[in-house]
């Protein structure tokens, strides 16, 4: 599998699992959110650097973003659509 894709599935799986938006993880690792889509999706030629940042908002290590993808393993989920809940006051 191509590399790109492989860092693009766990990117996705692994900010989904975290609850970030595509938005938020932009934001809060100083890059456009449609580079991150662009990531998402292997079409992109992503710097080290950027892994880096991007793994440092996740939590985890820039190795996590280039774990094999278990072919049983299907896509990643998808976040919920829409704003959350806001709590009762």
């Amino acid at each position: 599998m191509d590399t790109r894709l492989i860092i693009g599935w766990n990117l996705r799986h692994l900010r989904v699992k975290k609850g970030l938006s595509q938005e938020r993880l932009a934001l809060e690792a100083g890059i456009d959110r449609a580079y991150v889509g662009r990531i998402e999706r292997g079409s992109e030629n992503v710097t080290i650097t950027t892994l880096e940042a991007v793994a440092n908002v996740l939590g985890v290590r820039v190795s996590a973003l280039f774990r094999e993808i278990d072919p049983n393993e299907g896509t990643p989920d998808k976040l919920r659509a829409g704003r959350k809940p806001k709590p009762p006051n």
